[in-house]
């Protein structure tokens, strides 16, 4: 892994192309990496790939950088189809949520409301700074989709058409047992989505508490839904969301082509 610094700019990247950075980035690399002019950084945009450019002399505390040469095409390194859908959390789990999902490869995530949903409301320039973070030092040349919050069924009426949706659903049906018991769970998560290859994807993680009866029924009888089980323990919603995409990318990502 290269120690040249890596930053998403929004300039178009080309042979030569100048590219003045905000104050953000400017302060990184002027102060806290004290670079020099001629020195070099790694750049992308999420649309022309990755280019290695130099640091020109600044303009008082703003950086600007000239493209030297692509090193990396976009083509081909796009994220797979997948998105997730998750229940806000505490603001310390969402964070995490968005931050690993960018690492993982999700390619939008759409934050959405359940019974059982406690955050109501969420900061889209907080999430896109996480993910923004997250891209850079993780080699990703491009950048999730993240949408505002909305409630569930508008979330899974605006998938493109063809999406499966794989939730994670580890109640049972018994009533008056914990967790509804053993009858009416969920095939495991590896299996299911295995059976599902080669098919754009949406993974749906409920909230603390997990999904009402009444959404349980609902999700259930949708067309295109796949209930699945992460094992016999009850996860923590952020840990549910690593392990579920983990899994997906693994036997269904481009995991799976490494």
């Amino acid at each position: 892994m290269s120690s040249q610094p890596r930053l998403y700019v929004k300039a178009d990247l080309k042979p030569d192309a100048e590219v003045r950075l905000d104050d953000e980035a400017s302060k990184y690399l002027l102060r806290v990496m004290r670079l020099s002019p001629g020195d070099r950084v790694r750049v992308f945009n999420g649309q022309h790939g990755e280019w290695l450019a130099e640091l020109l002399p600044p303009e008082g505390k703003q950086a600007i950088l000239s493209a030297v040469e692509q090193m990396r095409p976009q083509t081909g390194t796009e994220a797979p189809p997948l998105t997730l859908l998750f229940a806000p959390v505490k603001k310390s789990e969402t964070d995490f949520i968005v931050e690993k999902a960018t690492e993982l490869g999700v390619q939008t995530i759409q934050p959405v409301v359940t019974q059982f949903t406690q955050t109501r409301t969420v900061r889209l320039d907080r999430f896109n700074k996480i993910a923004l973070e997250a891209a850079e030092q993780t080699e990703r040349l491009d950048l999730p989709q993240i949408h505002d919050l909305t409630s569930l069924d508008k979330a899974l009426d605006g998938l493109p058409q063809g999406t499966v949706v794989i939730f994670c659903d580890e109640a049972g049906d018994e009533d008056g047992k914990p967790w509804g018991g053993e009858m009416g769970r969920a095939r495991s998560a590896a299996s299911v989505i295995d059976s599902l290859k080669g098919q754009p994807a949406a993974i749906l993680i409920g909230p603390e508490g997990g999904f009402s009866p009444e959404e349980r029924a609902y999700l259930r009888g949708r067309e295109g839904m796949h209930p699945v089980s992460l094992g016999p323990r009850i996860l923590r919603a952020e840990t549910a969301v690593v392990s579920a995409l983990t899994l997906w990318q693994a036997i269904c990502g481009d995991w799976s082509a490494v």
